[in-house]
């Protein structure tokens, strides 16, 4: 039997970290389990990545979708899904960063945060924007369309 010190686990998990990415550039394990989207509002473009899960995978499915963005109390914007998205496996809540993409399973919406919000019961976080964030400062509500951008 092997007896590890603190150092020599360190080491080890240090090993294992930096065997994930690549000194080439390429991305890692979990930028490659990541999906792009791009949401396009109008003329202007907001690029995100969901991350792979059940309800992510979900959403996915229902792509390319139109879409009606509605502010919602100067913090999100939000559309209704025609199909409502898995949640087995999701945690009872989170607490949205500005910038993450989620779904509320109680009224089946996608919730797209834009100012800062608390843990909500039911949130279930689906993926974040990567660029185009300020496009979401638009009072009322506008159509849009979210589609998954091809693997290269």
């Amino acid at each position: 039997m092997h007896r590890y010190t603190l150092q020599n686990l360190a080491i080890m998990l240090a090993l294992m970290f930096s065997a994930t990415s690549f000194a080439d550039g390429t991305a890692n394990q979990d930028e490659r389990s990541m999906h792009v989207i791009r949401i396009i509002i109008g003329e202007r473009i907001i690029n995100a990545t969901l991350e792979d899960t059940l309800s992510s995978r979900n959403l996915m499915a229902q792509l390319p979708l139109s879409i009606d963005l509605e502010d919602y109390s100067s913090t999100e914007k939000i559309a209704y899904l025609p199909r409502k998205l898995a949640t087995t496996g999701a945690p009872s809540g989170v607490d949205p960063d500005i910038g993450d993409i989620a779904y509320y399973a109680p009224w089946g919406n996608l919730a797209i945060f834009y100012g800062d919000f608390g843990y909500s019961r039911g949130l279930i976080r689906l993926g974040r924007i990567t660029a185009g964030l300020e496009h979401l400062s638009y009072a009322g509500s506008k159509p849009a369309k979210i589609e998954l951008v091809p693997a290269d």
